[in-house]
């Protein structure tokens, strides 16, 4: 089994690959992980439905859209349902009533990938909300349903970018042309060209990455805003001058999964 990573993952090590030794490498717990809303999860699943089975053969009416979104009036509370059909409303007025409306290449679909690098075998993973066909390649598309929704910041897109145009032109053997944030509360849309840089500067990640993995040292901090919010702040010497010890149970770690490949020459 390869040595699994995904765009959060990669984005944690080029954020401070201290926190991420500690996180991946020792398994300490992160708090500060929280699960999905339950509305935002409904609002997923649904539209999920509407393009994976409409037929495509007429333009859609706003009475598939809520017999496919009833279900989920049992499993919401009454201003949670309102909401959602308020936030579907806005949606299907903007891109599902139309009669220009495609199927997609696939919807609530995952990501996987190989790389090798140093003798280690990187198993690539991810999910997206939908793939669409674009001019000549792909688009990725991912919905945004929270109420205070953030930008990702400029290195942590890149990094998804790239990861994803590496995984998904190895599956589908077409590049990935764009990737589009939809914010489905205001339905501003927020897009991304994908370029080969994007892809270089996540292979050069992982190769630094395998490094690491190999020596087992220099897991160093980088500071910076994102150190207020740090769930290992207190074992880390670079905010904290006197940090606390390492929990017993998690101070030894395995040596990491290696793939040996061999090139056989005819």
């Amino acid at each position: 089994m390869g040595y699994a990573l995904s765009a959060s993952r990669l984005q944690t090590y080029q954020r401070c690959p201290q926190a991420y030794y500690f996180q991946y490498e020792r398994h300490m717990s992160n708090p500060i992980g929280q699960r999905a809303a339950s509305l935002g999860w409904a609002l997923h699943q649904t539209l999920a439905t509407l393009y994976r089975d409409w037929s495509y053969s007429q333009p859609m009416p706003w009475s598939w859209v809520m017999v496919q979104w009833k279900p989920y009036k049992t499993r919401l509370t009454p201003f949670e349902y309102q909401d959602g059909e308020i936030i579907l409303q806005r949606y299907y007025a903007e891109y599902l009533q139309s009669d220009m409306l495609r199927k997609p290449v696939a919807v609530e679909g995952r990501i996987q990938g190989t790389l090798l690098f140093d003798g280690i075998e990187f198993s690539l993973k991810g999910r997206y909300d939908r793939l669409d066909w674009f001019e000549d390649g792909l688009a990725l598309v991912d919905y945004k349903s929270a109420k205070s929704p953030q930008v990702p910041a400029p290195d942590a897109v890149d990094v998804q970018l790239g990861l994803y145009a590496l995984a998904l032109g190895q599956h589908y053997q077409q590049s990935l042309k764009q990737v589009s944030l939809v914010f489905l509360r205001t339905g501003n849309v927020i897009s991304f060209a994908v370029t080969d840089n994007h892809q270089a500067k996540v292979r050069f990640l992982i190769q630094d990455l395998a490094l690491r993995l190999h020596v087992d040292q220099d897991w160093n901090p980088c500071t910076g805003t994102h150190c207020k919010g740090c769930s290992y702040k207190a074992y880390c010497p670079a905010v904290n001058p006197d940090p606390a010890p390492l929990p017993s149970e998690i101070q030894s770690r395995p040596a990491p999964p290696l793939q040996l490949a061999l090139t056989l020459f005819g």
